[in-house]
């Protein structure tokens, strides 16, 4: 076992491996097919990339421009356990690219006190299911700067990045989706790709944000999405939503792995109900784009709404309840949530637990029949 970790690390790290991959689907997993943007965000050249080493071009593009930019978190120094961090230390020395304790409140807390001084932190959580013993930091530290302190400090440029969501075999400690938990703290920006285009223009604009951001990065997709993303430097607006299918029947709402779900969703809904599903990837939980939701809700009259998360006081409640307040006269049929549901994590059990498509065409059926 021992000379087979550091084999495969090599493998994975190899970018003679990805460009070998198909930059259109590439990937069936357990519960989802990829499907890659069908454009790039901005002009220019471009380079294929899966999602980790997109997230590594922008930490790169980063460090180079700012030179106060600090990156850390647990086993950083070396790529990460996803590679995400791979030879920026080389390149930048271990002042600035650096291994942390065990400690997320550590981790966060220093972070904290880096971007209070006036740099740029990138922390990152080496799983978000670890990110709780650094709640109290984010949440009643970080979040609250700005306001506690009249404006005199802000904690901006800071910028906290975790691994999230299922993976096939996490289970109950590697498995999780805590955007709701972060959703309800006013000060939060929170942002949760769906590939690698969106990985790091998202990435460089949570850097350059003046608000501490969060960053859930869906860790089954690392690996699995590949496109061509553009080489030179760019940002995803945050708070902005994406219509990645244009239909008149049903709108169905996702965010990060589940985007792609409910992609494939939208073909058998196509093929064998007749009915146009509009697709949007929410892309931003803290803001959220409520007009793009809200607009595409007038015009379907029917909305699905899917997350891995369990379904109680998951993010999807937020996105039901305002599209009850602003769209009520619209609806056609009562806003379906297809969610993971109010169990932990399992494992063995996985499929059943994950939204997946069968599931969100059931709730299809069901806003149609309505």
């Amino acid at each position: 076992m021992a000379n087979i970790i550091p084999t495969m690390i090599r493998k994975f790290a190899n970018p003679k491996v990805i460009s070998s991959l198909p930059a259109a689907t590439v990937a069936r997993r357990t519960h989802f097919t990829y499907v890659a943007d069908k454009e790039a965000p901005v002009d220019g050249p471009t380079t294929k990339m899966n999602m980790f080493q997109a997230i590594n071009n922008g930490l790169d593009l980063a460090l180079e421009v700012d030179q106060s930019a600090l990156l850390f978190g647990e086993d950083v120094a070396f790529g990460g356990v996803f590679r995400c961090s791979i030879n920026l230390q080389k390149k930048y020395g271990a002042d600035r690219v650096f291994n942390t304790p065990l400690c997320e409140q550590g981790i966060a807390g220093f972070a904290i006190g880096v971007a209070n001084a006036g740099a740029t932190a990138i922390a990152e959580i080496q799983f978000a299911d670890y990110i709780m013993p650094a709640f109290d930091q984010i949440v009643n530290e970080a979040a609250k700067m700005r306001y506690r302190s009249g404006n005199l400090f802000d904690c901006g440029s800071l910028t906290i990045r975790a691994p999230c969501g299922a993976v096939g075999h996490g289970a109950l400690y590697h498995s999780q989706s805590p955007e709701a938990y972060f959703a309800h703290t006013p000060g939060l920006k929170i942002v949760i790709p769906r590939g690698p285009n969106k990985a790091k223009g998202l990435l460089l604009a949570c850097i350059k944000e003046k608000d501490p951001c969060l960053i859930f990065e869906p860790k089954t997709l690392y690996r699995a999405a590949v496109e061509e993303v553009p080489v030179a430097p760019y940002e995803c607006q945050i708070g902005k939503a994406d219509i990645l299918r244009s239909g008149a029947d049903v709108t169905l709402v996702g965010w990060g792995t589940q985007v792609h779900v409910l992609l494939e969703t939208a073909d058998m809904a196509k093929k064998e109900l007749g009915v146009n599903a509009e697709v949007i990837d929410l892309v931003s939980i803290l803001p959220w784009d409520k007009e793009t939701i809200c607009n595409s809700v007038k015009k379907t009259g029917r909305v699905i709404i899917a997350h891995e998360a369990p379904k109680t006081s998951g993010f999807g409640a937020e996105l039901a309840a305002t599209i009850q307040e602003a769209c009520f006269l619209h609806l056609e049929a009562p806003v379906q949530r297809v969610t993971g549901w109010d169990t932990p994590f399992p494992h063995v059990y996985e499929p059943f637990y994950l939204p997946d498509k069968y599931r969100c065409l059931d709730a299809i059926k069901k806003v149609i029949k309505y």
